[in-house]
């Protein structure tokens, strides 16, 4: 019901019981069962459904923040506090967005809602989130080349994070959190309205997926991963 994979269920069974194997399995046990039994169609609307995206030629962005000149160590996902950011928007002219910010290391995801795309809502919410943060932990970000990300300028002082920028039409280049706008979706498909859906409704989705144990860390889930990062970061 909280939406996660064989393979993270799979996985984090045997992180939990490594002495146990009663209670452990494959990812494989539980496709054979949504397979044969009888109450299939009650969980498989839980599964996640891929659709492949034909990706657009690339094309220049901001050039003075452009991707490449990022740091290696940010590509290689050496360290925390690097994040990525973009924008899920709702329905119609009126259907407000949320600002989802994802850290690439352990995946850790905020989501923000704002009555529309506007820069200053934007810029406003993202600074609100992120400057409740230690600095180690505030790096880099970078964001799609929308015009929500105007205020970019002000977003690198108020914050003290370097900005940078993918090429148009390259959500790939994005990769962490356009991913995790997938997930969001299963809780907010497209047409939602989002001034209509309560900040408790996106706070339990974003809780949810932080709490989704990960294949790449190890079964954890990206929050334990953060939290004990945060600590640390506080302690020192």
């Amino acid at each position: 019901r909280q939406c996660w994979s064989p393979d993270q269920i799979a996985g984090r069974s045997r992180r939990d019981f490594p002495e146990n194997p009663e209670r452990t399995f494959s990812h494989q046990t539980i496709y054979n069962w949504l397979a044969r039994d009888d109450h299939r169609r009650r969980w498989i609307v839980y599964l996640r459904h891929y659709r492949r995206k034909r990706r657009r030629p690339k094309s220049a962005g901001r050039v003075d923040r452009a991707l490449e000149k990022r740091p290696i160590i940010v590509n290689e996902r050496g360290r925390y506090g690097d994040w990525e950011g973009d924008t899920i928007v709702g329905a119609g002219r009126h259907g407000g967005a949320l600002v989802s910010l994802v850290e690439r290391k352990s995946g850790y995801l905020a989501l923000l809602p704002v009555p529309s795309k506007h820069a200053t809502l934007v810029r406003r919410a993202m600074c609100g989130r992120l400057q409740q943060l230690p600095s180690e932990l505030r790096q880099t970000i970078t964001l799609d080349n929308g015009s929500e990300f105007a205020e970019y300028a002000t977003l690198e002082s108020a914050l003290d994070m370097d900005v940078f920028f993918t090429d148009l039409h390259s959500p790939w280049q994005r990769g962490t959190d356009e991913n995790t706008n997938g997930l969001a979706r299963q809780y907010f498909p497209k047409g939602t309205n989002f001034n209509q859906v309560s900040r408790y409704k996106v706070a339990r989705a974003e809780n949810l997926l932080n709490n989704r144990p990960r294949k790449r860390l190890h079964y954890q889930t990206p929050s334990e991963v953060f939290t004990e990062q945060r600590h640390r970061a506080f302690q020192t």
